[in-house]
């Protein structure tokens, strides 16, 4: 792959970051490869931002709301700033192809791009190793909510701001839960207890999984406490300093999902090969298993699971807490050595405004990152929403832990879908400990 190459990818990547955010796909495979996927574009004469993210641009007539509200905010940018955004953009074809995460780091690695969309493993890795520009300077930073700060600050720099908080839950099919007569599940031993009644009626694996998501039960389990307690700070200072472990957090979900597995509730084989949406997806909406577990763009997205022939709730994941919304926060960046800085610094004060938030989560129906944006989500969401408006959730993603948490809880969960026992799990969360104690 070279600087000056511009790629554009011929098809959908069906999993976008919901136009600000959802986690990628696909797992490690050779970098040619990789490389293969990028389809690149001829050469214009404009001032041009090239900006490195999972979407193309949206053709006319096209339905994914996300994709479509990013658009339209980068529009606003292109005609005040008189320059084209560039998409180069990167689909794994299967899960042995590479990730996207690989593709970015890379990229941003090798000063390939100017603006980058990047999950929050990302954001970490690259915003420690000094790759990304310190944004606390725009002046779109005043209007965040605290939220996006805590997940995206790097050694006191903020190096990552979101377009949307992204809030992942249980999407259920309540038609399923009313025919027998369950209530929606809150607690581990409720869903335990509805899946139990699911597989008794004849529904085989009640919760349909794939190899990226189901860390949002570890989550939710681990930190309901440690994030709704009122003794946050304390708690995080604690672990960093190796007084006490990620592991003890860990074990209660690790455990739950242990028994998901056991008692066939989840099938291991199949969530780890499976690709977001792509694999539980077409059976959920065929009404052939009653839980999945998507992002909350999902829910407005015909692509996903915007349009269904049933009632669709979609609600936290359960906790000793109840219901709890698992919150993850990507980002846009800027490279620390971009070709196109100052026009790329312009982009993000122009797509990151008050006035482009507003008409983004208007067109998304999202969570904005700005504090003075709000707007009405549809009714499926309602529950997850509620929470969040009640400050119940758990963040997926924190820089401000020294161990990395969303792709290495995503890595050794999936080590517990190869056979991997919870105690060997729990091993490596302490030695992700132990040498983030040596740094």
């Amino acid at each position: 792959m070279k600087r000056n190459k511009r790629g554009r990818i011929r098809k959908s990547a069906v999993l976008c970051l919901a136009g600000a955010a959802v986690l990628l796909t696909a797992a490690c495979g050779d970098k040619e490869k990789a490389s293969s996927n990028l389809i690149k574009n001829d050469e214009k004469d404009n001032k041009v931002v090239n900006l490195f993210g999972p979407m193309e641009k949206t053709k006319p007539n096209a339905k994914n709301a996300a994709r479509s509200a990013f658009d339209l905010t980068v529009a606003m940018a292109e005609e005040q700033l008189g320059l084209i955004v560039e998409y180069r953009t990167y689909t794994a074809d299967d899960y042995q192809d590479k990730t996207y995460d690989d593709v970015g780091i890379d990229r941003v690695r090798n000063d390939m791009d100017d603006l980058y969309l990047l999950n929050p493993d990302t954001i970490q890795i690259l915003g420690s190793e000094g790759e990304l520009l310190d944004l606390s300077g725009l002046e779109c930073v005043k209007n965040l909510r605290d939220v996006v700060k805590t997940a995206n600050e790097v050694d006191g720099k903020l190096v990552a701001i979101p377009q949307e908080v992204v809030a992942n839950g249980l999407f259920v099919n309540k038609d399923m839960f009313d025919q027998y007569e369950l209530e929606l599940p809150e607690t581990p031993e409720d869903l335990l207890e509805c899946c139990r009644v699911f597989k008794e009626n004849g529904i085989q694996t009640p919760i349909g999984a794939n190899r990226w998501w189901l860390e949002n039960f570890v989550f939710a389990q681990a930190y309901a406490d440690l994030y709704n307690g009122g003794n946050t700070a304390a708690e995080i200072e604690a672990l960093n300093k190796g007084e006490s472990k990620y592991s003890d957090y860990m074990r209660p979900g690790f455990e739950f999902l242990q028994k998901l597995i056991d008692l066939g509730y989840v099938d291991a084989e199949k969530a780890l090969v499976s690709e977001a949406i792509e694999g539980e997806g077409p059976d959920f909406l065929a009404q052939k298993i009653p839980i999945v577990m998507a992002y909350w763009g999902a829910a407005n997205s015909d692509t996903a699971y915007g349009k269904t022939d049933f009632e669709l709730q979609v609600i936290g994941f359960p906790s000793s807490r109840g219901p709890m919304p698992v919150v993850s926060v990507t980002g846009y960046a800027v490279g620390a050595n971009a070709e196109h800085m100052e026009d790329a610094l312009d982009v993000l004060e122009i797509v990151l405004s008050d006035e482009a938030l507003q008409l983004y989560a208007e067109n998304n129906k999202v969570i904005s990152p700005s504090k003075n944006v709000e707007v009405e989500c549809i009714d499926a969401l309602k529950p997850l929403n509620n929470k969040i408006k009640e400050n119940v959730y758990v963040l997926g993603s924190n820089a401000g832990m020294k161990v990395e948490q969303w792709g290495n809880t995503c890595l050794i969960v999936r080590k517990l879908l190869e056979g991997a026992s919870v105690d060997e799990c729990m091993a490596e969360f302490d030695k992700l400990q132990e040498e983030s104690l040596k740094q």
